[in-house]
């Protein structure tokens, strides 16, 4: 590479898309992730990063699409609806500030119906075969109508500042959408924790009065999130449905950091977990620990993001009912290596992803157990493995980056030997050429290979992905769905669009079949590094 020369390298990642209460959300990071900016302050005089920026995304559904939004781009994005599930959505700007993240939400048709969708991969009979399963439930959970306690537990360490604005817009509008018989009570932390505001009722006067002391808080100090999780669960009422709402970029760097030990810590109590990431640093790793172990779930959230579309779909799965004990199983056809299948709770408008291997074709049974207000639940439905199809060779290397997750996920928790999980994730990441913590991507020339012999395995796998990339782009999504003639629900779907049964709840929606990521985004960037030099060499 020439001294000062522009170089192109184009990076290709797979990712699935999972469907919220019948919203889809896809997010391009670009916005620094904010945890080092005391010290970029000292080093660094030009912080603004500038470039040319070109997006262009395309989105194939094969159930039809409501609306789509591009928050922030409204009126530079150019979107263009080809029909029905499939959109074209560009962006051009030169000499662009890239330091706001790119997202793009898409909401399904209302009404659309429950359904177990499964898109397999096999390159022939002798080969192993990959699946990826989406279940999309469309069951009736009650609401919860007897009020609930909201525990509020707010990160005002140093590494969230220019976040603190975003998340006092979220929590306000959490507690404005409060009912009456509702409770709520506000911690903070940085390198300790703090109780802002003791248990009130949401009447709308304290609400106001919660809200001026959210939006009051300044970020400062170092991050003990093991402190204001312990003084979270405090003084809770057994006799109320009690959930935990966690805003933080879980950079936890005070007091206790083992994620065994915060695993400990929820397990103790029956408090579900709702955590909320800020930023593009964030420990997801940490906060999925924690989410997992009380039964929750977490989020990730930018700081240009929707983010009142985001806290209030976490307060529909509060607010109602939830699948207990869930666990997915396959019979019929023999299945291994899979991920996600026993999730433990499913919340109103989550989807279940499943990915997993099989060695030969034919019918198999898959059924959804779980318990819905103390009652065992079946769901369950047949559908037929293939002996071959080459249409989504991507699932793979997604099944691959699961099951390292999976393994991740099991390490932190003190479940598996730190060196066998390490192991593993090496071996799969090489096996399948995915970039994890034990693996590595090394930018050669054809002709540094061929010098030093090295095997070009992802030269190979990328050419049968991009094979069957062309072939899907002419043609329309296929619909992956396999309970339409046995379906698994007898109900729609949640969706946002309202109606619907469960008294006046929100129960209609669907899931995108086809969710691997088909967006190509391109961001050529000239750092302020280049502009550094100029300065000096005047």
């Amino acid at each position: 590479m020439r001294a000062n020369a522009e170089t192109r390298v184009r990076f290709v990642y797979y990712q699935p898309l999972e469907i919220d209460t019948g919203v889809g959300r896809y997010l391009y990071p670009l916005e620094d992730g904010g945890t080092d900016d005391a010290g970029a302050s000292f080093w660094t005089q030009n912080k603004t990063v500038e470039g040319n920026l070109s997006i262009a995304l395309e989105l194939k559904s094969a159930a039809p699409i409501a609306d789509v939004r591009v928050p922030g781009f409204e009126n530079a994005a150019a979107v263009e609806k080809l029909a029905d599930g499939h959109y074209r959505v560009k962006l051009d700007r030169t000499a662009a500030k890239l330091d706001r993240d790119f997202l793009f939400y898409y909401r399904l048709q209302d009404g659309l119906p429950g359904r177990i969708e499964v898109i397999p991969y096999r390159a022939a009979s002798d080969k192993p075969g990959t699946f990826m399963m989406v279940v999309t439930p469309g069951v009736d959970l009650a609401p919860l109508t007897n009020g609930a306690d909201y525990v509020y537990v707010l990160d005002v360490s140093g590494s969230m500042d220019g976040k603190i604005a975003t998340l006092a817009r979220g929590v306000g509008k959490a507690l404005g959408e409060m009912k009456p018989q509702d409770r709520f009570r506000i911690v903070t932390f940085n390198e300790n924790a703090r109780e802002v505001v003791p248990w009130t009722a949401a009447s709308p006067e304290a609400v106001q009065r919660a809200l001026a002391t959210v939006q009051g808080l300044a970020a400062k100090g170092s991050t003990n999130l093991y402190d204001g999780l312990q003084l979270g669960l405090q003084q809770t009422d057994a006799d109320r449905a009690t959930s935990l709402v966690l805003v933080t970029d879980g950079v936890t760097n005070t007091g206790v950091v083992d994620p065994k030990e915060f695993a400990k810590l929820l397990r103790r109590q029956d408090i579900r977990v709702f955590g909320f990431l800020m930023g593009n640093n964030a420990n997801w790793p940490l906060l999925r620990v924690a989410a997992e172990a009380s039964g929750g779930f977490y989020t990730g959230v930018s700081n240009d993001d929707d983010i009142l579309g985001q806290i209030l779909l976490a307060k529909s799965k509060i607010c109602f009912e939830a699948m207990h004990d869930a666990q997915l199983k396959i019979t019929g056809v023999r299945v291994t290596e899979t991920t996600g299948d026993y999730p433990g709770k499913l919340y109103r408008g989550q989807q279940l992803v499943v990915f997993g291997r099989y060695e030969q074709a034919g019918p198999a049974k898959v059924e959804l157990r779980a318990r819905i207000t103390g009652e065992d639940k079946t769901y369950a439905t047949t559908f037929t493995f293939p002996e071959s199809d080459t249409e989504n060779p991507e699932i793979e290397r997604l099944w691959a980056l699961s099951l390292c997750e999976q393994i991740e996920a099991g390490r932190d928790r003190g479940d598996i030997d730190p060196k066998e999980a390490d192991a593993a994730i090496r071996d799969l990441g090489t096996s399948y050429q995915i970039v994890n913590d034990q693996t590595a991507m090394v930018v050669l020339d054809d002709a540094s290979f061929a010098k030093r012999g090295i095997e070009r395995r992802n030269q190979q796998r990328v050419a049968t992905e991009r094979q069957a990339q062309t072939v899907r782009a002419a043609q329309p999504a296929r619909d992956a769905q396999v309970d339409q003639t046995q379906p698994a629900f007898s109900r729609p779907a949640p969706s946002i669009g309202g109606g619907g049964s469960g008294g006046g709840a929100l129960d209609r929606g669907s899931v995108v079949a086809l969710l691997l990521t088909l967006l190509t985004a391109v961001a050529l960037v000239r750092v302020a590094e280049r502009k550094r030099r100029e300065r000096e060499a005047r």
